[in-house]
């Protein structure tokens, strides 16, 4: 049996950089009091349709849809945001009339062509700010991010914003912007040429060489936007020089997702290659509002966490000891095995961590393995040790021995403890 094309086993030498990443954004989150929400990756085909676009590529190429037992369309969730949105109304999160601040790490699914970074089974965590339109809040969500980003050292980033402005402004800039690519149209490529009439914002996002030389004379989208736009984009720039988030504004940003409007951001690293961004967000002030709830501004963003894993492994590994035991527990003699599981809830109790040989080998066998794993300490346990009540500490980076009375195990866990 083969792994599917675009799916990937996460190892446990690997998982141990995903944990350390959870566990650095948990405690930000917290700080922060953004609160963990958990959606099913399954959700009606028509949420997606219906918030992230009919033209986009997601909906119409690269979406898991299936119907279900029970004649229902189901889709494997290709994004975050929209499953937050329908959590939210489901669950009138809005009765308290307060700032939601939710954030999420999960699978999302998406049917493209493998690359590196992002398989057809990828991962994100995002985080929502839902029910304010202040324009801090959208500095506050760029703020964690680049929080998060820092402690995690990643390396030679920048930051892109824009503003997209509303839905009837970015109707203008369209129609401006297809009047002057049509007499291009034949020199556009391929996929440009398609979405002319369909998405043509997301030509803005080519990374063809002749379509982008075409496209830095068409109309600029910020050139359409009105006072309250310009006011809100303004505003968030002022936050972010106040507090010492670098920036450049790319006029041509623009977001994959009909949803948007207002800000637009993403996050690139140079050790990608052209799949540069770890990071994209933006507002979207109507989204929860058409999907049935209450007008709620809302803004966030989404992580992808194979993308970031390369851009930062090399200085987690230099963080994260892989998991090696404190204690190997070496068993010479069956008559000694209910011992040794004594010992073991012992060690739990005291938050020692161990490895139990389970192998039959000889002892000299188990001390190499225990050496060969990292052990700090191989704890000895033979007929000898039980004929004489007491358990032998063998330290092995000095060979050193010493034997501990089982009456006066304490002395043990102390010796241990100061091991660690």
């Amino acid at each position: 049996m083969q792994l599917l094309r675009g799916t990937k086993d996460i190892l446990p030498d690997e998982i141990i950089l995903w944990q350390y990443i959870e566990k650095t954004a948990a405690k930000i989150m917290k700080l922060a009091n953004y609160h963990e929400i958990r959606t099913p990756i399954i959700e009606s085909t028509s949420l997606f349709k219906r918030s992230i676009g009919n033209g986009t590529d997601i909906v119409n190429k690269e979406m898991y849809t299936f119907i279900d037992q029970n004649s229902r369309e189901i889709t494997l969730r290709p994004e975050g945001t929209a499953s937050i949105a329908r959590a939210f109304i489901n669950n009138k999160l809005y009765k308290n009339h307060t700032t939601q601040r939710l954030w999420y790490l999960g699978p999302m699914f998406r049917y493209e062509r493998p690359q590196q970074g992002r398989q057809r089974q990828f991962h994100q965590l995002g985080v929502e700010c839902i029910g304010s339109l202040n324009p801090i809040a959208d500095a506050e969500v760029i703020r964690i991010a680049h929080k998060l980003l820092n402690e995690l050292e990643c390396p030679d980033y920048t930051m892109e914003i824009n503003s997209i402005g509303q839905l009837e402004e970015r109707k203008k800039y369209k129609q401006s912007f297809v009047e002057y690519l049509e007499p291009y149209i034949n020199d556009l490529d391929n996929n440009s040429r398609n979405k002319l009439y369909t998405n043509p914002l997301k030509i803005l996002d080519s990374k063809n060489t002749k379509t982008q030389e075409i496209i830095c004379n068409a109309p600029c989208l910020y050139d359409y936007l009105e006072a309250p736009s310009k006011k809100h984009f303004e505003k968030v720039c002022e936050y972010l020089e106040f507090l010492n988030i670098p920036y450049n504004i790319n006029t041509q940003l623009v977001r994959g997702l009909d949803y948007y409007n207002y800000t637009a951001f993403e996050i690139k690293t140079n050790s990608l290659g052209t799949q540069d961004t770890i990071c994209g967000g933006g507002r979207y002030d109507s989204l929860i509002q058409e999907l049935g709830g209450p007008h709620m501004p809302s803004v966030g963003w989404a992580i992808g966490m194979e993308r970031l894993l390369i851009t930062i492994k090399n200085q987690l590994n230099k963080k994260i000891e892989n998991n090696k035991p404190l204690v190997y527990l070496a068993v010479d003699s069956q008559n000694t095995e209910k011992e040794i599981l004594n010992i073991i809830q012992l060690l739990e109790k005291k938050d020692i961590s161990y490895n139990l040989d389970l192998d039959n080998n000889s002892l000299q066998k188990q001390l190499k393995k225990a050496d060969k794993q990292g052990a700090k300490a191989c704890l000895i346990l033979r007929d000898y040790e039980t004929k004489n009540n007491c358990i032998t500490l063998k330290k092995l980076s000095t060979s050193e021995q010493q034997q501990f009375n089982i009456i006066h195990i304490n002395d043990l866990i102390k010796t241990l403890k100061n091991m660690n």
